[in-house]
């Protein structure tokens, strides 16, 4: 794991622009006096005996707001939290069971602006410890694992749309298997491929 992680770490050491749910739909406009809740999402590698893999959830179906949506584990941040990694670090713990000291943080990706006015700072860590994957009741159905090669192939996504508010938005999929990855998660998958390869 180790020459890869080197080589996402110093992608990660290079400055790179934002990314936004509006990327691909350059004519809606924003209000500048718009404020947005910081937060974090954690991208958490682990090692498999085909090599590196990405952690994602799928979000309860019971859930008010994106139900059985694909997800980083990760939330807004907290009074508690130092910082949006804390907050990433968190949440993880409480969403999928992974233990804060079982995640080495190798850096993070230029902040990610949502829909749902949101500045989401995805943290990208390796998991250095083995733990028991716990999903958290009322809130995760599913936690799976990705193959990183797969997440990080440009050729891997496709633009699609639907309407939504009346209009007619584009955004970024990297389908795998029977998981549909989308929207912002998608997006910022799609900013770090995009950072490795500067």
């Amino acid at each position: 794991m180790t020459a890869e992680t080197d080589r996402i770490r110093a992608a990660l050491d290079r400055p790179g622009p934002p990314s936004s749910d509006f990327d691909l739909n350059p004519e809606t406009v924003l209000p500048d006096d718009r404020r947005l809740r910081p937060a974090g999402v954690l991208a958490a590698i682990t090692q498999t005996q085909d090599g590196l893999s990405l952690l994602l959830t799928k979000r309860s179906s019971a859930l008010r707001h994106h139900p059985g949506q694909i997800a980083f584990p990760g939330g807004k941040q907290d009074e508690g939290d130092a910082d949006v990694i804390a907050a990433a670090l968190r949440e993880a713990e409480e969403e999928i069971g992974l233990p804060r000291d079982a995640a080495e943080v190798l850096g993070t990706l230029p902040p990610h602006e949502t829909v749902t006015g949101f500045q989401v700072t995805p943290v990208i860590a390796r998991v250095t410890l083995d733990f028991d994957v716990r999903p958290e009741p009322g809130e995760v159905d599913e936690v799976f694992a990705v193959p990183l090669s797969h997440v990080l192939n440009p050729g891997n996504y496709r633009v699609e749309g639907r309407r939504w508010r009346g209009q007619k938005r584009l955004y970024y999929t990297v389908p795998y298997g029977p998981y549909y990855i989308w929207g912002a998660t998608a997006r910022m998958l799609r900013a770090w491929t995009e950072q490795m390869k500067y």
